[in-house]
């Protein structure tokens, strides 16, 4: 049976990605945070050494956060912690494993990138170079690979309906010293504001 190894596959996409894989009849390997910490340079090598001699058919790169701040508000610890979660540590898993692709001449590596990554608003500076970066791995290594018969793709999904996605578009907005806190939401065809305090949501707009 083919083997995959998915990031971030406790919810939203990459959880939807395991699913498939699983219907599809492969072996799932979908670490936990406590099993690799992408965020900690030394938790992800201490990972790729206790597997070392595993050979996977499919990498799945899909872990990712996104901190949005504006640049001149952007912590150390934040710039850092997407910098290592969406960049680095993809890159890290790639060098460790790719080597038993190569040996076996087969290999199929996604990774997930974003609509962030062609367009950007304010606020999304670091998690849309990361994800720039990822597009740069990919075309390099898609090149790179090719005589090996592995294939390097990046999927850039658009507006999804994730936690991560549902907490960066919750609204927090003072009000003569009170922070209330406001959701948009996707209903249909339309965008919807409310507040945890009203039943009566505004909607934003309407897709004609």
């Amino acid at each position: 049976m083919r083997k995959v190894l998915i990031t971030g596959a406790s919810r939203g996409i990459g959880k939807a990605i395991a699913e498939k894989f699983k219907e599809e009849g492969y072996i799932l390997v979908c670490p936990t945070r406590q099993e690799m910490d992408l965020s900690d340079p030394r938790s992800v090598e201490v990972y790729i050494a206790n597997h070392k001699d595993e050979y996977f058919d499919v990498i799945v790169n899909n872990a990712g956060v996104n901190e949005i701040n504006e640049i001149t508000q952007i912590k150390d610890d934040e710039l850092t912690q997407m910098m290592q979660i969406n960049l680095i540590s993809p890159i890290r898993l790639l060098r460790g494993f790719v080597g038993k692709m190569k040996e076996k001449r087969y290999g199929r590596i996604v990774n997930i990138g974003s609509i962030w990554a062609t367009v950007s608003k304010g606020g999304r500076c670091v998690y849309s170079a990361t994800k720039n970066g990822v597009h740069g791995v990919t075309n390099t290594l898609a090149v790179e690979l090719a005589p090996y018969n592995i294939l390097v793709n990046t999927v850039c999904p658009g507006f999804t309906l994730t936690e991560l996605t549902y907490k960066n578009n919750t609204l927090a907005l003072q009000d003569s010293g009170n922070t209330k806190y406001y959701t948009v939401t996707i209903k249909g065809s339309e965008i919807v504001i409310s507040s945890a305090d009203s039943d009566s949501p505004e909607i934003l707009h309407r897709v004609e």
